[in-house]
Parts: structure tokens; C-alpha cells; sequence
């Protein structure tokens, strides 16, 4: 997946695109943590890797140092249009990002999703039941994968067909970030002809979908404008669509390798909502960046202005100051105060959504498979970068 070298040493000169990260970041974190808790690398013009709760929460909570106007990291660094950001609220600065998040919870409410999950479940059942029948499937491309992709679509009141397209845009600005700056400009200009094109379509046509209600709404008084609708659109688009398909993934790649969690939860149904704030917990799918606003000593680590900071999400939810027996799959864990939709100001404005695909599609898919193992473990490919999941995940049913 990377353009880059393999990894010489984590603690210096570390890399999210690796792929010994991509498939088991976990001893990479745990070393980090006892050893060297922030970490830095030269890669991406200057990087940051906080890897304990503690670090990585105080770095999220902190505006005043870091800004969010660039989420990804990448070779270059974005144009600076703070306070907005190219993909509101998630890349907006206070003050104009509690505005912009104002506009967007309502829309993303628990109620609105309710309304939601009926045809969610019937899209994920439509799916298991093109899969029933089969010795081996693969419950990532052929399930999860699906599913956010269908939701967004329809949320947004995009053209469903148009999946391969989501597909290709989440693969390229999440995962392609090591590509010279000529092919990142190219797809992401692909990516914003495609919405712009939606967006215009929905001024002329409007109708009853998330993409008309942002072309209506307002902050202070005024429209909010095309390119903050195109750029919330975009993140709703990419970050709802990758972070959940991975969730999905990673769950039943779980269930698939622990039988006995996977007997349990078919024992005990009712504990599916715990037990999916476990799985997001241990493997939380996103990684999310700040750069640094000005040169500063921030606990030790002499940090530039305009250094990535790589917070690891992931990492904070198995630092064991932080959660007793963190590296355990617990399905019935209690104090459970994981960092998986972010920490601060920019908590997940979807986790609602995120939530009910991922028990939906756990549901449905239980039902259909009661009995599924891992057909080959080696065969089993994971995404790197920023979201971390399964891509390929052969399943023997029965």
C-alpha cells in the first residue's frame, strides 16, 4: 500500500501506511507505550505519534495549540482556511466549528437514524440472503463493505449505483496518501466534480435527504454556502462509509476467530449493544490527525508549526493505564469509556448512525450464520492508513 520504505524503528521513524501496521499495529502500540510514548518520524514532512490515553486526550481537548484544518495525513499540507476547513465541522476551528456542528447533529439525531433501520435491515438481510448456501464468503467484501455505502447513498440522496465511485474515493484520500501530489489533486478533484455535481442536482431538485437539508440551512443568519454543504457532503461520504464497513469487519472477524463469544452472544442477544462497545473499543477502526499551529515544547517533544499529530484512537482504547485488561475482548465490559468516535470537540457527529449499522448488520448476519470460522487466517487483509479494517475476510459457514 505504501509509497514508502519499510519501517526501520518505530520510536523514530514510524509510518500508519507500513504494512507490518496495517496487519497488527497492536505490539507496535504496546512497545511505543512502555518505551517511547510520543513517538516521531521524519516521514510527511514531520510526524507525531502520541500513543497513551492520557497523551492523546489532552492533545484532542487542545484547540489552542493544534488545529483540525487537516485531518489526513499526507506529504503536503492542505491551503490553511481556518477557521472552516475544506470538510466542516471535522476540520473547522473554534469558533465557527460549534456552528457548523450545530447544523449537523439534528440531522445525524437518534430519532432521525431510527428511522433509518428498517431499510438498513432489509438491505443487510437482501445480502445474507445472496450469500445463503455457500461453504466460504467473504463477509468483507461481499457484507460489510456494502452496507455504509447504501446508507450514505441514500442519506445523502446519492445515486445508489454510484458504490464503486464511493468506494474508489474512500480508497484513495484515505489510503493512497503516500502517492505524489499531482495523483492525490487529480482524485480529489474527481471527488469534488462528483459533488458538486450532486449538490447542484439537489439546488434543482430538491427532496427529502440530508444534502437538501444542508442546502437549507443557515449559520448566523446566513446560507451556509456551497462549499461548506461540499465539504460536509465529502466528509459524511468518506468517513461514514469506511469507519463503519471496517467496525462491521472487524466485529465478525472477532466472532469468527473466538467462538466462544460468538456462542454467547447467540445465547444472550440482549447483550449485542455491550458487546459492540467492546468490539469498538478494541478495535477501534480511525486514527485522527491535528497539525501543530506554532513552535512550541509540548511535554518534552520539541514540536514544529505544521507537524502532523497522529492521535491513535486506537491505540488510547488498549493503554492499560486507562482500561483494566485493555488487551482483552470483554463482551460484557462495564466501564467502558473508549475513545472510538474521538475525543474533544470533534467527537463523531455519526457515532448514532455508526451504531445502528453495526448492530443491525451483527444481528442479521448471526442469524443468518449462527456457525462461521475463519476459512484461511493468513488470507485475511487489512486496510492501513487512518482507518484500520478488514478487507478480505474468507469466512467458512457452518
Amino acid at each position: 500500500m505504501s509509497e514508502h520504505p519499510p519501517v526501520r524503528d518505530w520510536t523514530t521513524d514510524f509510518d500508519h501506511t507500513d504494512e507490518a501496521w496495517a496487519a497488527d499495529p497492536f505490539p507496535i502500540w504496546d512497545e511505543l507505550r512502555r518505551t517511547c510514548p510520543v513517538a516521531h518520524s521524519d516521514r510527511y514532512g514531520g510526524t507525531w505519534l502520541p500513543t497513551r490515553h492520557e497523551d492523546v486526550a489532552a492533545i484532542a481537548y487542545d484547540t489552542e495549540n493544534f488545529t483540525s484544518r487537516s485531518v489526513v495525513v499526507t506529504n503536503y499540507r492542505p491551503p490553511n482556511i481556518a477557521p472552516r476547513g475544506i470538510a466542516p465541522p471535522i476540520s473547522s476551528d473554534p469558533p465557527f466549528h460549534a456552528g457548523a456542528r450545530r447544523i449537523l447533529l439534528p440531522l445525524m439525531s437518534p430519532q432521525v437514524i431510527a428511522k433509518w433501520e428498517p431499510s438498513t435491515r432489509e438491505y443487510c438481510e437482501s445480502l445474507v440472503d445472496d450469500l445463503r448456501g455457500r461453504d466460504v464468503i467473504d463477509a468483507a467484501q461481499e457484507y460489510a463493505q456494502h452496507i455504509p455505502v447504501r446508507v450514505i447513498a441514500r442519506l445523502l440522496g446519492f445515486p445508489e449505483d454510484d458504490a464503486d465511485l464511493f468506494r474508489g474515493f474512500v480508497h484513495h484520500v484515505l489510503e493512497q496518501v503516500t502517492l505524489p501530489l499531482e495523483q492525490r489533486f487529480l482524485g480529489m478533484q474527481d471527488l469534488f466534480e462528483y459533488l458538486r455535481a450532486q449538490v447542484q442536482d439537489h439546488i434543482q431538485n430538491p427532496r427529502d435527504d440530508l444534502t437538501t437539508a444542508m442546502l437549507n440551512a443557515e449559520m448566523d443568519g446566513e446560507p451556509v454556502g456551497m462549499e461548506h454543504v461540499g465539504g460536509t457532503v465529502a466528509l459524511l461520504l468518506l468517513a461514514g462509509i469506511d469507519t463503519t464497513w471496517s467496525a462491521i469487519g472487524a466485529s465478525i472477524w472477532h466472532l469468527a476467530g473466538n467462538p466462544g463469544d460468538r456462542e454467547r452472544l447467540l445465547a444472550e442477544p440482549e447483550l449485542l449493544p455491550t458487546a459492540i462497545e467492546e468490539f469498538l473499543r478494541a478495535y477501534a477502526p480511525v486514527t485522527m490527525a491535528r497539525l501543530v499551529k506554532h513552535d512550541m515544547d509540548w511535554n518534552g517533544c520539541p514540536m514544529k508549526a505544521d507537524d502532523w499529530i497522529l492521535l491513535s484512537f486506537p491505540s488510547a482504547n488498549r493503554d492499560p493505564a486507562f482500561f483494566e485488561n485493555a488487551d482483552e475482548v470483554i463482551l460484557d465490559r462495564q466501564d467502558n469509556r473508549h475513545a472510538a468516535f474521538g475525543l474533544g470537540i470533534h467527537r463523531c457527529a455519526g457515532s448514532h448512525l455508526a451504531r445502528m449499522e453495526l448492530r443491525v448488520a451483527l444481528e442479521v448476519f448471526l442469524d443468518a450464520f449462527p456457525v462461521f470460522h475463519l476459512e484461511d487466517p493468513s488470507a485475511v487483509r487489512w486496510s492501513g492508513g487512518q482507518v484500520r479494517g478488514p478487507r478480505a475476510l474468507p469466512l467458512r459457514i457452518g
